[in-house]
């Protein structure tokens, strides 16, 4: 589903601020994996996502999406293949617009749009049936703008977003550090089970060393941008956090930020 061959990414180079992002990365992601991504500040897991997403182009390398070469299309052309959530809940929707108009958006992404937002009645009840699946009241307030929601309620509802068209690859940048804890399960939650019921190919990256151990088939350590631990089935099943916190003893890369959460 997805690879990245030798891929490479060096911010400000030649200079005293000169920073080795990634560092000749090889990666294959099968169709249908949940890969958790977890490391220390500055490891390059979120470099490596903005890779894929085309925020950054590499240095070297290539990158294909289901033998899509992706390595040199800007951000815009990859959006149609990639569902995406960020850690900042105030991104990812539209503020001044109402929930339906947001999910109007999303269902419409890669098709052609004309100059009126208006949603069908067929439409509506469609995202009516997606929003219970939420189990937040979403399906009621379907007229009230995005920018009243809670935290947690505008991530759920960009989580919904982002599968409405199924991706062929959902990316998940820290996208429930900025909850609370009840919140950040109920979120945690509703994208397993999105990517279960749709049986989809996910890249999450996170801090938290229980959710990447709980959490997808397959998990991946980055320490200075390189792979250095991955791992997958029953090995990952038995994971503990005394394993992870282990290895990146060993390595001087656990921070206050990762134990604590």
């Amino acid at each position: 589903m997805l690879r990245l061959l030798n891929v490479t990414k060096t911010f400000n180079p030649g200079t005293v601020t000169e920073k080795k992002a990634i560092r000749g990365i090889d990666l294959e992601i099968d169709d249908g994996d949940f890969v958790t991504v977890i490391g220390g500040n500055g490891a390059g897991k979120s470099t490596l996502l903005n890779m894929i997403a085309g925020v950054h182009f590499s240095d070297t390398g290539s990158i294909f999406l289901d033998d899509i070469d992706l390595t040199c299309r800007p951000e815009y052309q990859r959006a149609k293949y990639l569902g995406r959530v960020f850690q900042d809940p105030m991104m990812g929707t539209a503020a001044s617009m109402s929930i339906e108009e947001n999910l109007a958006m999303a269902m419409r992404r890669g098709k052609h749009r004309g100059l009126s937002w208006y949603v069908k009645a067929e439409e509506k009840k469609i995202y009516q049936e997606k929003l219970a699946l939420l189990d937040l009241g979403l399906e009621k307030r379907m007229n009230a703008k995005v920018g009243l929601l809670s935290g947690g309620q505008r991530q759920a509802l960009t989580l919904l977003m982002s599968t409405l068209q199924k991706p062929k690859l959902l990316l998940l940048d820290e996208h429930t550090a900025a909850l609370d804890p009840k919140t950040a399960k109920k979120v945690l939650d509703l994208t397993e089970d999105f990517i279960s019921r749709d049986n989809l190919t996910a890249f999450m990256v996170t801090h938290n060393m229980k959710d990447a151990i709980h959490y997808g088939n397959r998990l991946i350590m980055m320490m200075d941008g390189k792979v250095v631990y991955d791992v997958r089935g029953e090995e990952k099943k038995n994971l503990k956090v005394e394993d992870l916190l282990a290895k990146f003893s060993m390595a001087g890369q656990v921070n206050d930020k990762m134990v604590l959460s």
